[in-house]
C-alpha cells in the first residue's frame, strides 16, 4: 500500500505484532486481529508512518514482515527508528523515537483496531472496514459480552 501524504498532523507510529497485528502464537504467526490489516492500511493512506516494532528477530522477524506484506501493509521501518538504521548489538538501545506505540501491553490493554483508529481519528466518524478475515469477526461474535438487556430479555 502506498504510503499517503505526509502532513503536519501525519504521526510516527510504532505497531507490535504478536497480540495487535496478530493473535498470540509465538513463534508462528496467529489470526488476524479483527480490523488489523484494514486499519493499518488506512492510517498509511492518512499519511502516518508506520514502524514494525516486535520482540522478533531474523527470520521469525522476516516472516512477519512477509505475512504484513501479503496483507497489504508495507513498514516505514522495521525494528529501525529509519530505513536503513544499523543497530549495533551491544551498544545501540532499541528504543524507538516515535509518536505513538499501538501494543497489546498498553495499561489497560489493547482497545481493539477499530477504537484505536477513532481516537487517532474522531474526525472520520464511524470507519467502516470490509470483512477480511471470517474467522475474526466470527471470534469476535462469540467473544463478545452480553449486555445487560441480552442476558435479561435475550435478545
Amino acid at each position: 500500500m502506498a504510503q499517503g501524504m505526509i502532513t503536519e498532523k501525519s504521526k510516527t507510529i510504532a505497531v507490535d505484532f504478536d497480540g495487535t497485528v496478530v493473535e498470540h502464537a509465538y513463534p508462528q504467526i496467529g489470526e488476524e486481529m479483527l480490523f488489523a490489516f484494514a486499519t493499518l492500511r488506512r492510517l498509511q493512506e492518512r499519511g502516518h508512518k508506520l514502524i514494525l516494532w516486535s520482540i522478533r528477530e531474523g527470520d521469525l522477524l522476516q516472516a512477519a514482515v512477509d505475512h504484513c506484506r501479503r496483507n497489504g501493509v508495507e513498514f516505514y521501518a522495521v525494528n529501525a527508528n529509519f530505513p536503513g538504521e544499523v543497530l549495533e548489538p551491544g551498544i545501540s538501545a532499541r528504543k524507538v523515537n516515535v509518536d505513538i506505540f499501538i501494543d497489546d501491553r498498553n495499561v489497560g490493554g489493547f482497545r481493539g483496531w477499530s477504537e484505536t483508529y477513532q481516537m487517532l481519528h474522531p474526525e472520520d466518524g464511524p470507519f467502516f472496514h470490509q470483512l477480511e478475515n471470517e474467522k475474526a469477526h466470527f471470534n469476535y461474535r462469540v467473544r463478545k459480552k452480553k449486555s445487560l438487556w441480552e442476558k435479561w430479555f435475550g435478545k
